[in-house]
């Protein structure tokens, strides 16, 4: 049974505060003052902190931390907060919570609050730390109850940025105003455009549609075959060769198609048949920003060789490419969507 903040008699050791802050607003202000207002300390855990810019995630990290310190810089809490990463781990929940626990057990393991409010099935991550107070925030303040980040964003690429000069701080605003002169910020609305035409293209189907594609995680003598993406969305960003599956395709069928068109790959088709060793389906219902899409992934371990088969990029890829596995686990921010969470749930789980 979560607690008011009426009722609690002493300030805690901690309290942790958990968002993605993209962008940093009024609200996150909200809950991080409450958490100074019971704990001797605040940790501000940043979600889907390395993944690649997009619409739903335009700000790094590096970003995002400074948000959040600009806006308490100077004032007498300045070093009663702490910031730190957290990545995703979209198909591995359970690493998710066992990064969270670990993180906050090195700043405390004692009297330890977590800070939120559950507003809907966004906040179902609130129930998976029973062994910290939940302290319920409320309600926001009447005047930014229903502003949340997905608006601002909204407004952010689509209007004029004075639209959201009311819901964030004043130096969240001069860093979007900064950030709004770049060519990231011109890529990223022109990619939001490409989504919001696509999804609108659909939007008249009686019930909403389901995708489906493939995709192709290639793994030769310590190297994974990727593209780079050559149109929106993700442009120019890593990816698995992969497509959308044909009317009357077999998934197999589709996966070799989107490999051989992509890559050039110069292996025949009999032996990339024989060459697959696993297949996965990822349904994350949020795994792509147009429209329910789900995937089946297929694991192609080639014989190793001293040389690696020659590749060029076509067809939809800017160009194709073998990448040590070694640079592969550093390369989360490069990577489309949630191909970076496919491929290690590939490659990680035989």
């Amino acid at each position: 049974m979560a607690k008011s903040w009426q009722d609690i008699e002493e300030k805690k050791n901690l309290a942790v505060v958990i968002g993605r802050f993209q962008p940093f607003h009024y609200g996150h202000v909200y809950n991080i003052d409450r958490g100074l207002k019971e704990a001797k300390k605040v940790l501000v855990l940043v979600g889907s902190a390395f993944n690649s810019r997009s619409p739903k995630n335009p700000f790094t990290f590096e970003e995002r931390e400074k948000m959040i310190r600009d806006h308490y810089r100077g004032s007498p809490n300045w070093d009663r907060i702490e910031v730190e990463p957290l990545p995703d781990y979209i198909y591995e929940e359970n690493q998710w919570i066992a990064d969270v626990q670990e993180i906050v057990t090195s700043f405390a393991t004692e009297t330890v609050a977590l800070i939120g409010h559950e507003k809907d099935e966004s906040s179902y991550y609130l129930k998976n730390f029973p062994q910290w107070e939940f302290l319920e925030t409320g309600r926001w303040p009447s005047q930014i109850k229903t502003v949340d980040a997905t608006q601002i964003r909204e407004l952010y690429f689509d209007h004029d940025l004075r639209f959201v000069q009311g819901v964030v701080p004043s130096t969240t605003y001069l860093f979007l105003e900064d950030f709004a002169r770049g060519e990231i910020y011109t890529g990223l609305q022109e990619e939001k455009k490409f989504i919001d035409d696509y999804r609108a293209s659909w939007s008249n189907s009686p019930f909403p549609p389901t995708f489906n594609t493939v995709d192709a995680v290639v793994i030769q003598s310590g190297h994974i075959l990727l593209i780079r993406r050559k149109v929106q969305p993700g442009k120019n960003l890593m990816a698995m060769p992969g497509g959308f599956i044909n009317q009357y395709e077999k998934l197999e069928d589709a996966v070799i198609r989107e490999l051989r068109e992509e890559t050039k790959l110069k292996v025949t088709v009999p032996f990339l048949r024989g060459s697959i060793v696993k297949q996965k389906t990822f349904d994350n219902p949020n795994r792509s920003q147009r429209g329910r899409t789900i995937t089946q992934a297929f694991l192609f371990q080639l014989k190793n060789d001293e040389e690696l088969p020659k590749v060029k990029g076509s067809d939809d890829a800017k160009e194709a490419m073998w990448v040590p596995l070694s640079d592969l686990y550093n390369m989360e921010s490069e990577l489309y969507e949630d191909h970076y969470y496919i491929i290690r749930k590939m490659i990680d789980n035989e």
